[in-house]
């Protein structure tokens, strides 16, 4: 409610909560950063509530950020709709489910092999149509050759445009001063024109109001020519 009431206050008229998806892992585990699944049921409930309580104050959607693992996928897509989540954002914070030392991907890393098979999941996600927008495309923490980041990255920027998924430029990146919102990524998607959105990525209720962030992705989407199209629209 408190994230509600400060989008209210900024005078935000639509918002939208994505908390990430309930998934047991492979190996029995569930991830730190999600919601539990035997809380899923709970989250999207009390959300109707809010959003019925404060209707004619903001329009809220429901719905979850989601990694796109191909093994997993067709279960995560049914157990989505199942909870009843009204729109999906691809966050592929992980290149495979998170066990075993796979690393995530906004650490430090100049592997060749890592970044190839981030962006091939990430594109293979776009193309299944079924995700309202890519959230921190850039979120990778690539340290190697920039041609070969370019090359690769240009990828999801086509397939973006291609498929008419925006790419995201994401707050929490800007607040927290991480590897992303990366300038040369947001160079490229300007040169390709695919269409891009913001996120404000609230981890705190303040943060569901953000012009300072917004200010900083207003100077990126001039700077590189970014096709910004503003709210995108629920696949």
């Amino acid at each position: 409610e408190e994230y509600i009431l400060r989008a209210i206050k900024g005078g935000i008229k639509h918002m939208g909560f994505s908390d990430h998806f309930p998934f047991v892992l492979p190996d029995g585990t569930q991830g730190a950063a999600r919601v539990p699944v035997e809380e899923a049921a709970q989250y999207i409930s009390e959300l109707k509530a809010l959003r019925e309580k404060y209707k004619d104050q903001i329009n809220i959607k429901i719905g979850f950020e989601m990694e796109y693992y191909p093994g997993y996928f067709g279960e995560m897509l049914k157990n989505a709709i199942n909870y009843g989540a009204e729109y999906l954002i691809l966050g592929q914070h992980y290149t495979k489910p998170e066990i075993g030392g796979v690393l995530h991907s906004n650490r430090e890393n100049g592997s060749v092999s890592r970044l190839k098979e981030y962006v091939s999941t990430v594109t293979e996600g776009i193309k299944t149509g079924v995700f309202t927008y890519v959230a921190h495309p850039d979120v990778i923490n690539f340290t190697g050759d920039k041609e070969i980041y370019a090359d690769q990255m240009r990828k999801i920027c086509i397939e973006s445009a291609k498929c008419n998924v925006p790419l995201e430029i994401n707050f929490l990146g800007i607040r927290l001063g991480r590897n992303y919102p990366d300038e040369f990524f947001w160079q490229i998607a300007g040169e390709v024109g695919c269409p891009v959105t913001v996120g404000l990525d609230s981890h705190k209720s303040i943060d569901a109001f953000d012009p300072e962030s917004l200010k900083t992705a207003n100077k990126l989407i001039e700077k590189y020519g970014i096709n910004y199209i503003g709210a995108p629209h629920l696949a």
